[in-house]
């Protein structure tokens, strides 16, 4: 059975509705999938009755951007209940600190020479500010696309290449909202589900070490099959997985389209995701 354990919508960084984004996966044979958005969980009801249409079994989802100590990492969330007040109050405080973090950072482009309305740009995002249309938003201004092709020495430069200059820079480097991995699993206790480290490997971090203290600290799997992964670290995962007696969990991390003309459009082109292939899985998808 074809699933998806990591999907984003355009209420954080992804570009479809969340309806959308159903209507997609459907066509691609996904059987079971959950939609997680980072630090908000404002499209689950939209993706729960569109799975419904579709009937693509839904499952609760979100990720978290987490620390452990100075260790940054990502983690998945599901099936937990979505309307609890603490988790509300730990995501609103997240956003909180996101948009003022969001705020000073792009005060300080504005003093480096961008044109930016700044209130105008945050306005836009009543949930997660996702850095992506942050950088949408500042290349809409023809000065500002001017400045960063003559600065980059680049005709058409990509995002990547913007983020990589403008936001994670050495000068300038645009920290997400991090949350203790602690607290996270403080929470887990009162309002269920699994916590599941997230593409480990995207980040240099399939470490046996962490996912030792992950592991002792309550964390409940893997991300195993992940785009972000290369075969290597599939094989790596899947040994921890078992030696750990993690859940193996597996997402396509989709976000959107490639706008280009490409022949490859978008991870689900090439890869697919079989239940089978990961153990453990079931404690997800039931």
């Amino acid at each position: 059975m074809l699933i998806d354990l990591q999907l984003h919508s355009n209420y954080s960084d992804g570009y479809l509705t969340p309806t959308e984004l159903v209507k997609f996966i459907a066509e691609k044979g996904i059987k079971v999938a959950s939609l997680t958005d980072h630090n908000t969980v404002g499209g689950v009801d939209e993706f729960r009755r569109a799975c419904k249409e579709y009937k693509i079994k839904p499952i609760t989802g979100l990720e978290l951007y987490a620390k452990l100590g100075n260790q940054r990492l990502n983690v998945l969330w599901f099936n937990f209940d979505e309307k609890s007040p603490d988790l509300h109050k730990m995501l609103r405080n997240s956003q909180i600190r996101r948009k003022n973090q969001v705020r000073n950072f792009l005060k300080k482009m504005v003093k480096n020479g961008f044109k930016i309305e700044i209130n105008k740009t945050l306005d836009k995002h009543t949930h997660y500010i996702p850095l992506n249309k942050i950088v949408d938003e500042v290349c809409t201004v023809p000065a500002n696309q001017k400045k960063i092709k003559k600065e980059l020495k680049l005709k058409n430069p990509r995002e990547s290449e913007i983020i990589g200059e403008y936001f994670y820079g050495k000068k300038n480097i645009l920290r997400e909202s991090y949350t203790d991995i602690k607290k996270i699993l403080f929470i887990r206790k009162k309002i269920g589900g699994q916590i599941i480290f997230n593409h480990p490997a995207k980040h240099n971090q399939l470490r046996r070490d962490l996912m030792i203290k992950l592991k002792k600290l309550g964390v409940d799997g893997i991300e195993v099959l992940s785009p972000h992964h290369s075969f290597g670290s599939v094989m790596y995962a899947q040994a921890m997985a078992r030696e750990l007696d993690f859940i193996s969990a597996g997402g396509s991390d989709f976000h959107r389209h490639e706008r280009e003309n490409y022949l490859i459009q978008n991870s689900l082109e090439y890869f697919k995701i079989d239940s089978k292939n990961l153990k453990g899985v079931n404690k997800i998808i039931g």
